[in-house]
């Protein structure tokens, strides 16, 4: 089926939500048997489907987000941030509470971060999109390879339904060393890796010479587009670093917004 060729079309994310408990000020990781102090600390829905989905909205983008939602003691704010971001969350449901808190503990320095994640429950209420829900949504962005390697559907069903797909990486031990990487990724339209987690892949044997789009985000760097062997390199704008979190799918949510 054709794909959807609406420029001002509506966009669907997909992937774990998280309450993010974020610490600031620390100039390096603590060892082991060390104790460090940070300067601040906040929490906040996290997980890259969210934040790229809050980026498309801050662009004017009419964007959905398909998650399962934190339970308990994080369910009432982390909704509330969702809404207040124009999020559309009308088909997410809570996890349920035996399966304990889904968190992340991010330790924000100046020039990189670090995180702790403790996943809980499957990533999505359901295992297939039903796209009469979204009849506007013309791009599908799956927030981490470990959601699509969970639902490898997803990229089948979009394409069926006229929708072209987005694949972000975040780094996952257990993810990379599957051995269908390249069947995972061999219909999706973009990638969007980080310089690390590419050349991880690259070791472990992943082929970039398909037909996808890989994008190489390279931090201070800029970043790189790779597809059918040829390559364009585009420098980052210089800028004073506040905190890094979240900045891998604020590039995705800018990125997929011009494609």
């Amino acid at each position: 089926m054709e794909r959807r060729k609406d420029t001002n079309g509506s966009v669907l994310c997909v992937g774990r939500v998280y309450c993010d408990i974020i610490f600031t000020g620390i100039d390096h990781l603590p060892k082991l048997g060390e104790e460090k102090f940070a300067s601040g600390v906040s929490l906040h829905a996290g997980g890259g489907a969210y934040i790229t989905a809050a980026y498309l909205a801050s662009l004017g983008r009419s964007v959905s987000l398909l998650a399962t939602l934190p339970s308990g003691p994080f369910a009432g704010f982390i909704r509330d941030e969702l809404v207040d971001n124009g999020i559309n969350i009308d088909f997410c449901e809570e996890s349920e509470c035996n399966n304990g808190p889904q968190l992340t503990v991010a330790l924000s320095m100046q020039n990189d971060r670090a995180f702790v994640t403790k996943r809980s429950g499957p990533a999505l209420p359901t295992n297939t999109i039903d796209w009469e829900n979204y009849p506007s949504v013309s791009h599908l962005h799956i927030g981490e390879l470990a959601t699509l390697a969970e639902y490898p559907q997803l990229v089948e069903e979009a394409h069926n339904a006229g929708i072209t797909v987005s694949v972000d990486c975040s780094w996952d031990d257990d993810v990379f060393a599957r051995q269908d990487l390249d069947t995972l990724l061999c219909d999706v339209d973009i990638f969007l890796p980080n310089e690390a987690e590419f050349e991880q892949l690259i070791k472990l044997g992943l082929r970039v010479d398909g037909s996808w789009l890989c994008v190489v985000k390279m931090g201070a760097m800029g970043a790189r587009a790779e597809q059918h062997g040829k390559k364009t390199l585009c420098p980052a704008t210089d800028i004073d670093v506040v905190d890094t979190t979240g900045a891998g799918d604020a590039f995705n949510s800018g990125f997929i917004s011009a494609w």
